[in-house]
C-alpha cells in the first residue's frame, strides 16, 4: 500500500470518527421550535397552572394550543378557529382531549391550564388516575355560549 493511499484512508477514518462524535452535539444545538416540541423556543409558556407548560401559535387564522407536563412531555394539542375545535393526534393524553364537537363531551370541572379571550383548556383528574382535558370557547354570555357549543 502506498503512503498516499494510507494517508487518504487515515484522513477519511478521522473525518468519519469526527462526524460520528459531533452528531449528537450538533443535534443538541439545533433549535427546539414548533408544535410537538418539548420546550419550544419560538413561543412563550402561557400556562395558568403550575405543573403544566402551555404553548400557542397562530398561523393563517388558526390557533394551535399544546399542553405539556412539567417534564416537557406533550400531553394534548388542539387547533381552533372561529369557534371550531380540532383535536390533534399528538401527545400521551390525546385520547383524553374533549371538544364541543365531540358527540357527548364530558363535562369537566377541572382547573384552567390555559385561557384567553376565545379559548379555555381545563384539566380534570379522574378517579382512575387519568386526566381529561377539555378545550372549549371562552364565553361570558350564556346565550351566545349555548349557540357556539350546540352549533346552532
Amino acid at each position: 500500500m502506498s503512503r498516499k493511499g494510507f494517508a487518504v484512508r487515515s484522513a477519511l477514518l478521522v473525518g468519519l470518527v469526527t462526524i460520528t462524535l459531533a452528531g449528537p452535539v450538533l443535534a443538541q444545538q439545533q433549535t427546539n421550535a414548533g408544535l410537538g416540541s418539548a420546550w419550544p423556543t419560538d413561543t412563550q409558556d402561557v400556562s395558568r397552572m403550575p405543573g403544566y407548560h402551555v404553548y400557542t401559535w397562530m398561523k393563517s387564522g388558526v390557533k394551535y394550543i399544546q399542553v405539556n407536563d412539567y417534564s416537557g412531555n406533550v400531553l394534548v394539542a388542539v387547533a381552533t378557529a372561529e369557534g371550531v375545535f380540532l383535536p390533534l393526534p399528538m401527545g400521551s393524553d390525546a385520547k383524553n382531549l374533549r371538544t364541543p364537537e365531540d358527540a357527548s363531551p364530558d363535562s369537566t370541572t377541572g382547573a384552567a391550564v390555559y385561557q384567553d379571550d376565545s379559548v379555555q383548556v381545563t384539566a380534570a383528574p379522574q378517579s382512575d388516575g387519568a386526566m381529561i382535558f377539555l378545550a372549549a370557547p371562552t364565553c361570558t354570555n350564556p346565550i351566545e355560549c349555548s349557540v357556539h357549543i350546540n352549533g346552532n
